[in-house]
C-alpha cells in the first residue's frame, strides 16, 4: 500500500491464507503488505484480519500459429481469486482479478523467450499486487 496514508486497523495483523505459499503472488502479497506496515502473522490464532487467497492461478495460451503450426504467439495470464476477513466481518467479498500480456514466440531464441515470460509474469503480478493495495487501502 505505498503510496497509501494508513493502514486499515482490521488488518494490522493479518494471516495469509493459501493452499500454495511459495507462489509468485503468495510471496509478493507478503512482501507487499509487510513493507505497507502490516504484521504478517504465521497463524490465524494471532491475526486480526484474514487474507484468503482461494485460488492462485499462472498460465498461458497459444494466440496464434504459423503455416506450419508452429505456435508464434502466446498470452501469459495470471487469475488470483481473494478475499479479506475479520472475526466478525467480511472487509473484501470474494472477487477475482486476472491480467494477461501476449508475446511472440521464436523456436530459434527460447532461452531468451523462456525469460521473456517469466519477466512478463513478474510484472503482471507486480500489477496484481498493485490491485489489491488499492482495492485494501479503500477499507
Amino acid at each position: 500500500m505505498r503510496g497509501a496514508t494508513s493502514v486499515p486497523p482490521e488488518m494490522v495483523r493479518t494471516y495469509i491464507a493459501a493452499e500454495d505459499q511459495r507462489s509468485l503472488f503468495y510471496r509478493r502479497l507478503r512482501d507487499s503488505l509487510r513493507g505497507a506496515g502490516i504484521n504478517v502473522v504465521e497463524s490465524p490464532a494471532e491475526a486480526t484480519a484474514t487474507f484468503s487467497i482461494l485460488s492462485d492461478i499462472p498460465g498461458q495460451r497459444v494466440l496464434s500459429v504459423s503455416a506450419r503450426n508452429v505456435p508464434r504467439e502466446f498470452e501469459v495470464f495470471y487469475t488470483v481469486f481473494y478475499s479479506v476477513q475479520t472475526e466478525s466481518v467480511t472487509l473484501l467479498e470474494p472477487r477475482s482479478q486476472t491480467l494477461t500480456r501476449d508475446y511472440t514466440w521464436d523456436e530459434t531464441k527460447v532461452l531468451g523467450k523462456e525469460k521473456e515470460e517469466q519477466l512478463l509474469r513478474e510484472a503482471i503480478v507486480a500489477d496484481l499486487i498493485r490491485i489489491v493495495l488499492i482495492q485494501l487501502s479503500a477499507i
